[in-house]
């Protein structure tokens, strides 16, 4: 497969994230952690909301307004972090990070459909885009071990 047939399948896939998301809306109930988070620097905001059954996370929903890469990268999250325990969801966090900034990652974790946004890693400026959703994940999740969510 060439880069450039390979660069237009990850572009198709981030789209078809961005226009049609997976787990898409916000659940309004107290049983449910909601976190929100923005971009100062381009606007983006991500709206999250996840239910937790001891240490897994069993649904998580999203929202937001924002570029085809912060609202893709919401989608594909909800995808994989759904059924995984938190310490899990953590590992990918990280990896995703990593991926996304260009750095060495860990190839046995299974990022799904997330591992098309490695192409942004030649942007700078679309990183923190790309990782909104997921450091809005990892606010949720320290705001339900009762930590405070600036550490």
């Amino acid at each position: 497969m060439s880069f450039n047939h390979l660069d237009q399948l990850y572009r198709s896939v981030i789209m078809d994230h961005y226009k049609r998301p997976h787990n898409h809306g916000m659940i309004d109930d107290p049983g449910w952690i909601t976190v929100s988070m923005n971009n100062p620097s381009c606007g983006d905001k991500i709206h999250l909301s996840l239910k937790l059954d001891g240490d897994k996370i069993v649904d998580v929903r999203h929202n937001g307004s924002g570029c085809a890469i912060s609202q893709s990268s919401a989608s594909m999250m909800t995808d994989v972090i759904k059924g995984k325990s938190i310490k899990d969801a953590h590992e990918l966090s990280y990896d995703f990070s990593e991926l996304v900034q260009g750095r060495e990652h860990d190839d046995n974790l299974d990022l799904g459909d997330a591992e098309s946004l490695q192409g942004v890693s030649q942007y700078p400026a679309r990183i923190k885009c790309a990782t909104l959703p997921w450091k809005a994940m990892e606010k949720g999740l320290r705001e339900a071990a009762g930590e405070h969510a600036d550490q």
